[in-house]
C-alpha cells in the first residue's frame, strides 16, 4: 500500500454516493467546510470495506440541526452534548460530530470545548491513524504522519503516549486491538511500554467498554498473537484473569469453518472447561444472557458426548443442547485436533432437525396422573425412553409408554 494525496473514488465509492453528497452539501450550505474524518478514511486507504461514515465540522450542534434540516435530511441528536448529531438519509445514518478540544479528563471521560481548529481535533484522536480526515473531493489530511504508519502497519499514539492514555485508559485496550487488525510485527515500543505501564489504571473502566474491546479483538484474523502479547506485558491479567488457554485459540484460528471466527466463542476458547468460571467471567464483563448462557454450555455442557458413544449420543446433545452449542463443541473439539468428535458434531449439526416429545403434561393429567411434580417426572421418564430409541417412537407409542407409566404410579 502506498500514500495517496487523495481517496480515490474507485477505492472508496462512499465518497461519491449520492447519500454522502447530500450530507455534505448540506453541513457546507452555511459556508464552513465539512469533512470525513477517523475510521472510514483510514479503511479507504487500507482497501477495507467502509461501513460507518463519520463527517465533522466547526457548525455549532444546534447549527448542524438547522443546517440538515433545511436540506431536508433527518437530525437525530444522539450525543448533542459532545457535539454530535446523527443525520439520517434513505435510513442510512452518518455521525456528524462538531469539532472539540478536550477541556479536561479523567482517565475515563473528557470535558470537551467546540473549536473550529482542525488540528485541535485530530490532536484528541488515540492513533496516528484515526487522525487522518478528508476533503469532500478525497483531499487528504495527515497532521501526524498517520498514512505513513498505516503503511507500515505501524498503531502509534497521537502524541506522547502516556498522556494519551491517562486521558482513557480504555486507548490501552484499543492500542492492542488496532494492532492486531492493523498492525505488521512488532508494536510499537513508545506505546506498548506506555501501556504496560499503566496496566494497572484497567480496573478503573466500566465492565461494557472492556468486554466491547475484548471482542472486537477476538474477531481479528490473528488475535492469539496479540492476546499472547497483553498477556506477556501483564494486559490481561487485571481484566481476564481466568486466562486457561491460548493455544487453543490459536487451533480455533486455524479451523476453516463457519463460525470458528466468532468472538465470543474465541473467548470460550481462552476459557476453563467449568462453566461456573465462564458464567461468573460473562457477569463481570456484563455479556447478555444468551451470551452468558452460551459461554457457560461451551464449558460444561449439561450432556456430554464422545466419539465411542456414537452418533447416536451426538443426537442426543443437539436435541438437549441445541444446534449452536453442538456446533460450538464441535469446532473447539477440532481447535484440539480431537477430529473424531469435531467432524461428526460439525456434520450432524448441519443436517439436524429439531424434534418434539409428542405428549405433554396435559397427556399425563388426561391419562389419570395426579396434579402436582410427579407429572414433570412422567414425561421425563417418557423423554428419556423415546431418546433411548433414538426419537422414532410417535405420539401414539410415547403415550403408551406414558399410559403404562401412569397406572404402575396409580397401582
Amino acid at each position: 500500500m502506498k500514500p495517496y494525496p487523495a481517496l480515490d473514488p474507485d477505492r472508496a465509492p462512499w465518497l461519491v454516493a449520492s447519500d454522502t453528497r447530500a450530507v455534505l452539501t448540506a453541513l457546507m450550505a452555511g459556508g464552513k467546510p465539512a469533512r470525513l474524518v477517523g475510521g472510514c478514511v483510514r479503511d479507504a486507504l487500507a482497501g477495507r470495506t467502509v461501513t460507518d461514515i463519520d463527517i465533522a465540522t466547526p457548525e455549532a450542534p444546534p447549527r448542524v440541526i438547522e443546517l440538515l434540516k433545511a436540506a431536508g435530511l433527518k437530525a437525530v441528536p444522539t450525543g448533542i452534548e459532545h457535539g454530535t448529531i446523527t443525520a439520517v438519509v434513505h435510513g442510512r445514518p452518518f455521525e456528524v460530530t462538531t469539532l472539540r478540544r478536550d477541556v479536561s479528563t479523567d482517565g475515563r471521560r473528557a470535558v470537551v470545548a467546540f473549536t473550529d481548529n482542525w488540528t485541535e481535533d485530530a490532536a484528541r484522536r488515540d492513533f496516528t491513524m484515526n487522525a487522518l480526515s478528508a476533503e469532500p473531493d478525497g483531499q487528504l489530511h495527515d497532521p501526524f504522519g498517520g498514512v505513513a504508519d498505516l503503511a507500515a502497519g505501524r498503531v502509534r499514539f497521537v502524541g506522547e503516549p502516556q498522556a494519551r492514555i491517562h486521558e482513557d485508559v480504555l486507548r490501552i485496550l484499543r492500542f492492542f486491538r488496532f494492532h492486531a487488525h492493523y498492525g505488521k510485527g512488532e508494536p510499537d515500543a513508545a506505546g506498548r511500554a506506555a501501556c504496560r505501564e499503566l496496566a494497572a489504571l484497567l480496573p478503573r473502566l466500566s465492565a461494557e467498554r472492556i468486554a466491547a474491546e475484548l471482542l472486537k479483538l477476538l474477531k481479528a484474523p490473528d488475535a492469539t498473537a496479540t492476546i499472547r502479547l497483553m498477556r506477556d506485558d501483564g494486559i490481561l491479567a487485571p481484566i481476564l484473569p481466568e486466562l486457561s488457554d491460548i493455544e487453543r485459540l490459536r487451533g480455533l484460528q486455524s479451523v476453516n469453518k463457519p463460525g470458528a471466527g466468532d468472538p465470543v466463542l474465541r473467548l470460550a476458547a481462552l476459557l476453563p472447561d467449568d462453566a461456573g468460571v465462564a458464567a461468573a467471567v460473562a457477569e463481570r464483563l456484563r455479556l447478555s444472557n444468551a451470551d452468558k448462557d452460551r459461554l457457560a454450555g461451551i464449558a460444561g455442557p449439561s450432556v456430554a458426548f464422545w466419539p465411542a458413544e456414537g452418533e447416536q449420543a451426538l443426537r442426543r446433545a443437539l436435541h438437549r443442547l441445541g444446534v449452536r452449542t453442538v456446533r460450538d463443541l464441535g469446532l473447539l473439539a477440532l481447535a484440539r485436533g480431537n477430529d473424531a468428535l469435531g467432524r461428526p458434531a460439525l456434520r450432524q449439526a448441519e443436517s439436524w432437525q429439531p424434534v418434539t416429545l409428542p405428549v405433554r403434561g396435559q397427556d399425563a393429567l388426561d391419562l389419570g396422573a395426579a396434579p402436582g411434580p410427579r407429572i414433570g417426572e412422567l414425561i421425563g421418564a417418557v423423554e428419556r425412553w423415546w431418546e433411548d430409541g433414538d426419537y422414532r417412537a410417535d405420539r401414539a407409542a410415547c403415550l403408551a409408554r406414558l399410559k403404562s407409566l401412569v397406572g404402575k404410579t396409580a397401582t
